[in-house]
């Protein structure tokens, strides 16, 4: 059994025939939309409160730790955000020599089309590392970098990250649904 071969195919099956396909077209005011008042977006750093806003740029992703019980709904802008950073960004930095990342140091984007490029910068890092591990890389624990997956095997990780990245990019697929389809 090719391991490697079933993690990767897994995720870029999805990525392949999902999820990048749902995203050709997104223009900005679906990437900013929000479907109800109070949702976290990406926001121009002066129009956000200074206790919710993360990133290094003019834009910045809008959270606060520990989230509000329930959650404020997320926008195909933070959820892209979330991906590129939280999912990929840092793993692909923890694991595969992929640059520093992380919430406060990124520099978001302000356009829809920026926003897929890092996607598609942070996937193919992402991807490229998962392709490089052989059985003992897949076999070795993860490290202190992953907390609850420290003692974990990189296999453990990587179905995790498939997993994020699967559920995220069904989330925003709806979105795209709702926003094509609102009143």
């Amino acid at each position: 059994m090719d391991w490697n071969g079933q993690l990767v195919d897994q995720l870029d099956w999805h990525w392949q025939h999902q999820l990048r396909p749902r995203l050709d077209g997104l223009r900005d005011d679906e990437y900013f939309w929000e479907p109800v008042p109070g949702c976290w977006n990406v926001r121009r750093r002066a129009d956000t409160p200074a206790d919710h806003a993360h990133g290094s740029g003019a834009y910045v992703i809008e959270y606060r730790w520990p989230e509000p019980t329930p959650a404020p709904v997320t926008t195909i802008a933070w959820r892209l955000g979330h991906v590129i950073v939280g999912v990929l960004g840092q793993r692909s930095a923890a694991h595969f020599g992929g640059p520093p990342v992380d919430y406060d140091s990124f520099e978001y984007a302000g356009t829809a089309a920026e926003a897929l490029r890092q996607l598609d910068e942070a996937y193919a890092t992402w991807l490229a590392g998962v392709r490089g591990l052989d059985a003992a890389g897949l076999a070795r624990p993860c490290g202190p970098a992953e907390g609850p997956y420290a003692d974990l095997p990189m296999a453990a990780l990587v179905l995790h990250i498939n997993r994020e990245t699967i559920h995220h990019g069904a989330e925003i697929s709806l979105l795209r649904d709702l926003y094509q389809k609102r009143s």
